[in-house]
């Protein structure tokens, strides 16, 4: 039987994160990856045409360049390096004009300016703030919940009136906050399509905060993109732990989580064989796979059952990537530099585009989020060319016929090629991602859902994964979810991972080891009695 102190299930860049921060205290760590492949949702591939380097899931990463987790592992010295677009996100809206956003504020200021004066320095006014609060924002948002350090810190900078201001703020859906921060409708849609990255419409309480924090990251740091392909964040992750005598298992699904008296001994691979955990084991897999899979229902209290029947996923997505032999035939050459771009729909198209998902249809115009890979890193390609993809949100549901993915792959092109008259034509290698796709290369894209459950308040904080769970550690002592799922959610910036770790850690010290499960079993008995 192998044996590590701890065992890490899924190599997806949490679990990564998670088994570098554990090998640093000195533990032995193995890592059990069901696919051929570390990495998870954070790898790049050739799947379009020969020379045309791909993106297969996440790319672009704001929060992955500012986050304090990623930062501390020092990537760099692993071959990690960060390049930009010339421009970081166009929106272009469907009557042709378009609002940039630059990390030059004066280039932003005047884009906004154009859609009504004076939005510009209401941009660089809202720019001021985010500044005041920024790092303290991060760790309040990436650190466990109850945040209390970093919530006590933007307290103290911004004061009383203003802390209470900030914090109305931050349950506006994001149509109310650009309402009232902006006159114009290109700021406003700069924030809207950032905060339909997740699964809420415009109108959903508590959405503007997405878009407001992808936006002011955007205006600070950028969005960069890895050098060579989202690939070498992974690379990066496996060589660290590597170096500190880290081991990656792959192609081993695990099946079972081992518990005895409690507490998680080890786990069993899906071919049958054991491996025993000394100290931890690490789950980077969705919550209900991990609870009622890996688990079972057994070791858990009859209300965290009912809980996690009515635990939420994001909705599902269908990604294609493009290999195009010329540069993109934008009508509006302010899409020409911009990594990102944003197009299919003004705000109150964003909202007929929700609403449709809301129901389960299929949204007629789809919006879409488009990178264009060689304008933000000239080596996915082909000098003069351009590797694309874009992605459009789906409802979520189990299975979809080959034909409906089709034809919305359909609509998805004609919306690109009304705003890029012949982009057709120039394509000379396509690849489409459904739903099914993704779940069947990455397990933990359950049903094509990118975000490990819904970004919806009800579903956030101490309700994350379901009420009573918003820290690492599970009702099965020893046992810690790593994965999305878990506070603060999804994004590639390494949080969930850090905080599986630190609470692993925190359990294992002798002598606070007792205190700090006893406090953490009793928190579970007041939700779950």
């Amino acid at each position: 039987m192998e044996s590590a102190d701890a065992i890490v299930i899924g190599a997806g860049h949490n679990g990564l994160v998670a088994a570098n921060l554990l090998a640093d205290a000195g533990w032995s760590v193995l890592v059990l990856e069901a696919t051929p492949h570390p990495g998870g949702a954070v790898r790049s591939g050739y799947v379009t045409a020969p020379g045309y380097l791909s993106d297969l899931f996440s790319s672009f990463y704001p929060l992955g360049y500012a986050s304090p987790v990623l930062k501390g592992l020092d990537l760099g010295d692993h071959g990690l390096s960060w390049t930009h677009a010339p421009e970081v996100l166009t929106h272009l809206m469907p009557d042709g004009r378009a609002a940039t956003l630059s990390r030059d504020i004066s280039r932003t200021m005047e884009s906004l300016d154009r859609f009504a004066p004076g939005d510009g320095e209401s941009w660089q006014e809202t720019y001021a703030e985010w500044r005041s609060v920024s790092r303290t924002m991060l760790d309040t948002i990436l650190t466990p919940f109850p945040p209390v350090r970093g919530g006590l810190g933007v307290a103290r900078r911004l004061g009383a009136p203003r802390s209470l201001r900030l914090a109305r703020r931050l349950l506006l859906s994001v149509r109310e906050m650009g309402t009232e921060m902006f006159r114009g409708e290109g700021a406003t849609m700069l924030m809207a399509g950032c905060a339909l990255h997740t699964d809420l419409s415009p109108e959903e309480a508590g959405g503007g905060v997405y878009g407001w924090l992808l936006a002011m990251l955007g205006q600070q740091y950028g969005w960069p993109v890895p050098v060579g392909g989202a690939q070498k964040i992974t690379d990066a992750l496996v060589s660290r732990l590597e170096q500190r005598g880290g081991r990656i298992r792959y192609e081993t699904p695990v099946s079972q989580v081992l518990i005895a008296r409690g507490k998680a001994m080890g786990v069993r691979s899906a071919g049958g064989e054991a491996f025993r955990a000394y100290r931890a084991v690490v789950a980077d897999v969705p919550a209900p796979s991990m609870y009622l899979d890996l688990v079972g229902e057994r070791w858990l209290p009859p209300r965290m059952i009912e809980d996690l029947a009515r635990f939420r996923w994001d909705g599902a997505t269908v990604k294609v990537d493009w290999a195009v032999r010329t540069k993109m035939p934008w009508k509006n050459p302010a899409a020409a530099g911009a990594g990102t771009v944003h197009l299919g729909a003004d705000l109150d198209g964003l909202t007929r585009y929700a609403s449709h998902l809301a129901t389960d249809s299929l949204p007629p115009d789809p919006f879409l989020l488009l990178g264009q890979m060689t304008t933000a890193d000239p080596t996915h390609s082909p000098e003069g060319t351009e590797s694309l993809w874009a992605y459009t949100h789906l409802p979520h549901r189990k299975h979809w016929d080959p034909d409906e993915i089709a034809a919305h792959v359909e609509r998805m092109e004609s919306v690109i090629e009304d705003q890029a008259p012949g982009f057709r034509q120039e394509v000379i290698g396509r690849n489409v991602f459904s739903p099914a796709d993704m779940e069947r290369e990455n397990p933990s894209l359950v049903g094509g859902a990118l975000g490990g459950g819904t970004a919806a308040a009800f579903q956030q904080l101490f309700l994350r994964p379901i009420p009573g769970l918003g820290r690492a550690d599970t009702p099965v002592d020893r046992l810690f979810m790593a994965s999305s799922s878990a506070h603060p959610g999804g994004g590639v910036h390494g949080a969930p991972g850090a905080n599986a770790a630190r609470a692993a850690l925190a359990r294992n010290r002798t002598v606070l080891g007792d205190a700090y499960r006893g406090l953490i079993n009793a928190g579970h008995r007041v939700v779950y009695g």
